[in-house]
């Protein structure tokens, strides 16, 4: 007796709706296509960094290195959507055995793939708001970017010729307080997501245990 399991056969209905899930293909496509404009974006914002970082100070190649930073942990979350999310939602990449098959894949589901997407949200959130921090520690009385004392300030720096450095900021204390506050409930968020999934995973296992006793 063959020991393969044939697939079953499905109406045209079920049939139908279950091959909508490829609909989701361009989609995952086009993440792709982000994915490549992200490189370029990092190659260039590495080549500035390079070709400028003898007339920088250091809090400026700090906030330079913390937004390269910012671009590879945004393209791990694009990896980790693509990957992930095609592999639970659409079909299975078969890595199995594979040895470059990430080890977070083997044990992917959508609760995980939510814990692991909201932790990945709040490091990029935590990269934006140490920038904010060290912009804001910079700051030394700057006007803000826009207004006519910045256009002032930055006439004046053209006019020494002081070309490093900035005439204006485009940081205020209510800016940080609110980011702040939104990267609080960012965290807040991601505690609440891992705790429903582990309440309702801890439902399932018990739920089983129930079933195997009868």
């Amino acid at each position: 007796m063959s020991s393969t399991r044939s697939t079953p056969s499905l109406r045209p209905l079920p049939a139908l709706i279950f091959s909508s899930r490829w609909l989701q293909l361009p989609l995952y496509l086009g993440l792709i296509v982000a994915q490549g404009v992200y490189v370029f974006l990092f190659l260039k914002e590495l080549w500035h960094l390079i070709l400028h970082a003898p007339e920088m100070t250091e809090q400026s190649i700090m906030l330079m290195v913390l937004g390269l930073i910012d671009v590879v942990m945004i393209s791990n979350l694009l990896v980790m959507v693509i990957v992930g999310g095609f592999e639970t939602f659409v079909s299975r990449l078969d890595l199995k055995g594979h040895p470059d098959q990430p080890e977070w894949l083997s044990h992917v589901n959508a609760s995980v793939l939510k814990v692991k997407l909201a932790m990945a949200i709040i490091g990029i959130s935590s990269i934006h708001l140490l920038k904010t921090f060290i912009e804001a520690g910079m700051l030394g009385g700057l006007p803000l970017c826009g207004t006519p004392e910045a256009v002032q300030a930055v006439a004046a720096m053209k006019a020494t010729g002081a070309l490093v450095g900035k005439g204006c900021s485009m940081v205020t204390q209510t800016g940080v307080m609110w980011q702040a506050i939104i990267h609080s409930i960012f965290i807040l968020s991601a505690l609440g997501i891992a705790w429903t999934d582990q309440v309702m995973s801890a439902g399932i296992r018990a739920s089983a245990e129930g079933h195997d006793r009868h």
